[in-house]
C-alpha cells in the first residue's frame, strides 16, 4: 500500500503551521473530525494540547491509530461473546 507523505497547512489557535503525513493519515484524521462534528483544525488543536512529546504529525499518526485500535477492539469485543456460544455449541454438539 503505497501512502505518499503530503504536508498540508493548517491553522491551530490563530498559528499557521505545516504537518506532514502520510495521505492514509490524513484521511483517517478527516474522517475522525467528521464522525465528532468538528473542523480539522479544531481535531489537531486537541490533538496539539493533548500531547505530551514528539513532533505534531507523529501526535496525529497515534491518534488516528488509537482512534481505530479502540474501534478494532469495540469491535472485537462485539463479536467475541457471539464466537464463544458459537464454539461452545459445536463441542456440546461433538459431546
Amino acid at each position: 500500500m503505497n501512502s505518499p507523505v503530503v504536508k498540508r497547512s493548517i491553522v491551530i489557535a490563530g498559528h499557521k503551521t505545516s504537518v506532514s503525513l502520510e495521505d492514509a493519515f490524513w484521511q483517517g484524521l478527516k474522517e475522525i473530525a467528521d464522525e465528532r462534528n468538528a473542523t480539522l483544525s479544531d481535531l489537531v488543536a486537541v490533538i496539539d494540547t493533548g500531547r505530551q512529546h514528539g513532533n505534531l504529525s507523529s501526535a496525529i499518526r497515534l491518534f488516528v491509530l488509537d482512534h481505530y485500535r479502540t474501534r478494532a477492539g469495540e469491535a472485537h469485543a462485539r463479536e467475541t461473546p457471539r464466537s464463544m456460544g458459537a464454539a461452545a455449541s459445536a463441542l456440546r454438539a461433538d459431546c
